[in-house]
């Protein structure tokens, strides 16, 4: 058994005998919104905040096929479910488009396209939930993370996204690409997951 497989295996176990979720603290959640951030409709505000925290909102499929073209971004992978709606478009236009993710080969995708389970106007964040998205490693490794959702699964706030966390025990907030400004100061962007955070709705 390998060093990963021991830690996963105590991490499971440890999981094994909680049956229940805690009870979220009650607090006044109206003081924690940011007012100007939510004006408009929760699109207008989510593409907003988003676009702000330097991710990209992609308005059609040709728009998506000519972001990635230009970024040299032609070969990647995307979650059989969105093969239908997503990736044969892509496919059709010159891409290469793998729907079997092997993490050995983790350097051939540009790009990964995963379903977000939703998002959130207030903070222009993408929701990632394990119980949702095909594979973790495809949506984080790659340069380009596609995510790809539906407008009705925008939650206004963070405490409405808070409420309408399901049973998974693994959720991952994304606003905009990964970003670090550990060293110095010195904000740096793509270090430990996307360089580049596209939201696509369908």
């Amino acid at each position: 058994m390998s060093s990963r497989d021991t830690i996963l295996s105590k991490i499971r176990s440890a999981l094994d005998g909680v049956k229940e979720k805690s009870a979220y603290p009650d607090y006044d959640a109206s003081v924690f919104h940011s007012r100007p951030r939510l004006e408009g409709t929760p699109r207008e505000a989510f593409d907003r905040n988003f676009i702000a925290a330097g991710g990209e909102v992609m308005p059609d499929l040709a728009a998506l096929a000519a972001f990635l073209q230009q970024g040299g971004h032609t070969r990647g992978y995307c979650d059989p479910a969105l093969m239908d709606s997503v990736g044969l478009a892509l496919a059709a236009a010159g891409f290469t488009v793998e729907t079997s993710y092997e993490r050995s080969r983790y350097e051939d995708y540009q790009f990964g396209i995963t379903r977000a389970s939703g998002a959130i106007a207030e903070s222009g964040s993408l929701i990632l939930d394990d119980a949702l998205t095909s594979d973790r490693l495809a949506a984080l490794s790659p340069w380009v993370h596609v995510a790809v959702l539906r407008e009705s699964e925008i939650h206004r706030t963070i405490p409405d996204a808070i409420a309408a966390f399901g049973p998974s025990r693994n959720i991952l907030w994304a606003t905009g690409p990964s970003k670090t400004a550990d060293v110095e100061g010195i904000l740096i962007e793509g270090v430990h997951g996307p360089g580049e955070q596209v939201a696509f709705f369908i």
